[in-house]
């Protein structure tokens, strides 16, 4: 079901409680605002198949915007809330979006954007306007809130996080089914059969919304018709209080989220109750797995974990008692079918790593104006057959394994060496905060292993440390993947999304290797 329903059967009822302001917003404020902004875009000329963009803080009004969108048959892009004005401006003309929502706390950025988006003609700011934008209030004043006399079913179009050129739009083809029509769910058919989840159901959401997987769990539990506790910012402890304050039955997390809270001192863990949590799942990123031993210890058996892109091209799934059995795997694939290949397309036997394609009845999406990238994301010989870049194995049960992106492999002495195997065994080390590892050129192995690691606080960056670090690793993986050179830096560019940026890293490395040259 969608919002519109649960706005007649419980309009009372909070759709959005958010963390730190504590504001809220009704199913029935939710139906209402968002049948405004749809008539609003209506009105505008904006039809089905039309493109809008939305960069915002987490707030409530996220929701009111993204269901505008569903129920009026757009694509709404939603937009890294942390890009310069320029790399937002570019995401807003390479979709063709008609309409910009933005916020007050966004305006420094947005009119930054104004003189680079002129054929974006609606330009409309939440919580006040500033020059070149129409105030969002007044705008859908006068519109009425009832539907559209058409709902047909929109999508987001997200965009590739752009670690290698311009981030790219995907784009799935839209159904035409009706918002109503109960074939045109979202995620919430997995939260509920996999989950348990229900409209009783209280789901924390921690991560920004401009990212795939919060923005669809977060829409997911709308159509369930339970509640969704959003953090306007992740912060460890504050977790863990927002779980006992509000009674949080789910959550999705990333994998650096744990290891923020297992840093946590005993004390500070202790002093929250989470055992209202039925089932927390986590994604984006590889778990570490003495992280995932230690959290399972923690909160007991309701860690489950999937593996996806926001491709809708496959996805697997794993619970606690299935991971325990096979550590380290993301689970068996619940749609497509994987395979794993060489560089050539070759199928490779279980146990061997290579590149990881799913298998589709059809090509289930396009990078929007880019068919070279669709077509290299395509098997050789199978087009129906589209790989994300992620490296990883099969068992002889079928599970799958990651080792790491394509792009990140190191070849060192014509050996290859996943830097997130190394970068798993740095982050569980106390004095360890964060760490990043990557490939340099070398003129006799090819490349070297180079780490930067990011000292926990009131940790003193030394040689002594990196001695320790050395001596450590050496206990935990081969030497060879021992890191050539440990450099040490206060903060590493991690995404809020949890994803460590190290493309940015490793380029200032290149550079300056090449002024040094």
């Amino acid at each position: 079901m969608y919002p519109g329903i649960h706005a007649q059967n419980t309009p009372d009822k909070p759709a959005v409680i958010m963390v730190g302001s504590g504001e809220v917003l009704t199913y029935r404020e939710l139906d209402e605002r968002s049948n405004k902004l749809a008539q609003l875009w209506w009105e505008q000329g904006l039809r089905p198949g039309g493109h809008v963009a939305i960069i915002a803080e987490n707030t409530p009004d996220y929701y009111v915007v993204y269901w505008a969108a569903i129920r009026s048959g757009l694509y709404l892009t939603a937009i890294n809330r942390y890009l310069s004005p320029e790399e937002a401006a570019y995401l807003v003309n390479d979709s063709a979006a008609r309409s910009l929502v933005t916020t007050r706390a966004m305006s420094e950025t947005a009119t930054g954007m104004l003189p680079l988006i002129p054929d974006c003609p609606h330009r409309i700011m939440i919580g006040g306007a500033t020059e070149g934008f129409e105030a969002y209030e007044a705008a859908v004043e006068p519109m009425p809130t009832t539907p559209l006399a058409e709902q047909p079913r929109g999508d987001v179009m997200l965009y590739s996080s752009g670690t290698t050129g311009q981030p790219k739009g995907i784009k799935r083809p839209l159904t035409g089914k009706s918002i109503d029509d109960p074939g045109a769910l979202g995620i919430s058919m997995m939260e509920r059969h996999l989950l348990g989840m229900d409209e009783n159901s209280r789901y924390l959401s921690p991560a920004p919304l401009y990212h795939s997987a919060p923005l669809a769990w977060s829409t997911g539990v709308h159509e369930l018709g339970a509640t969704v506790v959003v953090m306007e910012k992740f912060d460890a402890e504050g977790f863990l209080a927002a779980v006992g304050e509000h009674g949080v039955t789910h959550t999705q997390v990333v994998p650096t989220m744990f290891v923020r809270m297992l840093k946590l001192t005993d004390e500070v863990r202790n002093a929250y109750d989470v055992s209202t949590l039925k089932n927390a799942v986590h994604a984006a990123a590889p778990c570490p797995v003495d992280v995932k031993h230690r959290m399972i210890e923690w909160w007991g058996p309701i860690i489950c974990e999937y593996y996806a892109g926001t491709e809708g091209n496959g996805l697997t799934f794993i619970d606690s008692p299935q991971w325990l059995d096979h550590p380290g795997s993301v689970g068996k694939a619940m749609t497509g079918i994987p395979h794993i290949c060489d560089e050539d397309g070759k199928e490779l036997p279980n146990g061997e790593a290579g590149l990881i394609y799913f298998e589709s009845e059809k090509m289930p999406f396009e990078y929007h104006g880019a068919p070279e990238k669709t077509k290299s994301a395509q098997h050789p010989i199978h087009p129906n057959w589209s790989a994300l870049g992620d490296v990883g194995y099969l068992d002889d049960d079928g599970y799958l394994y990651l080792t790491d992106r394509k792009a990140f492999m190191i070849i060192s002495g014509g050996v290859n060496i996943y830097p997130q195997e190394i970068e798993d065994c740095l982050i569980i080390h106390d004095k360890v905060a964060d760490a990043a590892v990557f490939g340099l050129p070398d003129p006799e192995m090819g490349e070297f292993v180079q780490a930067v690691v990011q000292p926990a606080a009131g940790v003193e960056p030394n040689e002594e440390l990196e001695a320790e670090l050395r001596g450590y690793m050496r206990e935990s993986i081969a030497h060879f993947k021992v890191p050539k050179v440990i450099d040490f830096n206060p903060e590493l560019p991690r995404l809020p999304t949890g994803k460590l940026y190290k493309r940015l890293l490793r380029d200032e490395y290149l550079e300056q290797a090449k002024a040094e040259s």
